[in-house]
């Protein structure tokens, strides 16, 4: 079957465009267009992260005393709006590159997986669940080789000012005074965290994502054997649905990492000694006990519940953008 064939049949079965694979990306405009995209819905979502992150940083005599209202107030009034911002340009500029390898490794290891146990005995709501997961897995391992050395210099600069933390001019200023005092491998801090915890966690999120949207759908009546054509309004309220979950379930079991990872990331107050898991996690516990593991996780479960959605609804979007330009394409 050509291309061109291949390509118009599987855009006529009912469900092609809520599941699309790599073989039918433009792949020039879908990462130029998510490059766009994606730094809107940052953009949006930015002064949430940057709460969290002074939440989780806060010495311990105040954090518990106030939530991510009063904290976002503060900083309102100590720094303006442009407080709530802080590191948002760095992250902006900075994550296109680490996007286009994330989104790239993603779409291709999913392809791979689902082309290689079509002929699996299991139920398909488990193959593309499984599929997604792993996908979801290698991508954030190939992704955190670029973005926690980003990770470092954007919460350094959202933290600037509170107690045990540096002061910076900007990027550069980070990496400089980070290199001095510790190498490169100051920036990064947090990796094997990141990587070891993160990246089932990412597993998890597109696993719950993609077997949460497959569920819906056939409990909606959908199949590709029906003949029934989701609407747009359908089909954004379903992938929306399907994202919320997967986010809220991720940041209730990884905020205590994140906690532990972000201080690790950011504190300097630890004398003499090289910071690590193991020192973060004991000061965390003596001076909060176990609830400190906890400490934003208002603003996490905001962030992450909302990333789950925008992101989930912008992603499949840009898909369809992408896989639009990709038939004209052959006509």
């Amino acid at each position: 079957m050509s291309m061109e064939a291949e390509a118009t049949t599987t855009s006529q079965l009912p469900l092609a465009d809520t599941d699309i694979n790599w073989d039918r990306l433009d792949k020039t405009k879908f990462h130029v267009i998510g490059a766009v995209l994606f730094t809107a819905q940052s953009g949006l979502l930015h002064p949430t992260a940057v709460v969290k992150t002074r939440m989780q940083v806060a010495g311990s005599e105040s954090w518990h005393l106030r939530g991510g209202t009063s904290v976002l107030a503060q900083i309102l009034r100590s720094d303006g709006v442009s407080g709530i911002f802080r590191g948002f340009g760095t992250s902006a500029i900075g994550s296109i590159p680490g996007r286009v390898l994330a989104l790239t490794s993603l779409e291709v290891s999913k392809d791979i997986i689902l082309k290689h146990t079509q002929a699996a005995r299991i139920p398909e709501a488990s193959r593309v669940g499984l599929a997604n997961a792993f996908a979801g897995m290698i991508s954030n391992l190939v992704s955190c080789v670029y973005f926690v050395p980003l990770d470092v210099i954007c919460q350094r600069l959202m933290v600037q000012g509170l107690p045990g933390t540096a002061f910076c001019r900007g990027p550069f200023d980070v990496v400089r005074k980070v290199v001095e005092n510790e190498g490169f491998r100051g920036l990064y801090r947090g990796f094997g965290l990141t990587a070891i915890t993160q990246s089932p966690a990412s597993a998890l999120w597109w696993g719950s994502y993609a077997a949460a949207q497959h569920l819906i759908w056939r409990s909606l009546g959908y199949k590709d054997d029906t003949g029934k054509n989701p609407s747009h309004v359908e089909m954004v309220t379903v992938q929306a649905s399907a994202g919320m979950v997967a986010g809220a379930c991720s940041s209730v079991i990884t905020t205590p990492i994140d906690t532990v990872k972000t201080r690790l990331q950011v504190m300097d107050n630890y004398g003499s000694e090289r910071p690590s898991v193991l020192k973060t996690a004991k000061i965390l516990l003596k001076e909060d006990g176990w609830w400190g593991f906890y400490r934003g996780f208002g603003p996490r479960f905001l962030n992450m519940s909302l990333y789950g959605t925008t992101m989930i609804v912008t992603y499949e979007l840009i898909k369809r953008l992408s896989v639009q330009s990709s038939l004209r394409s052959f006509t």
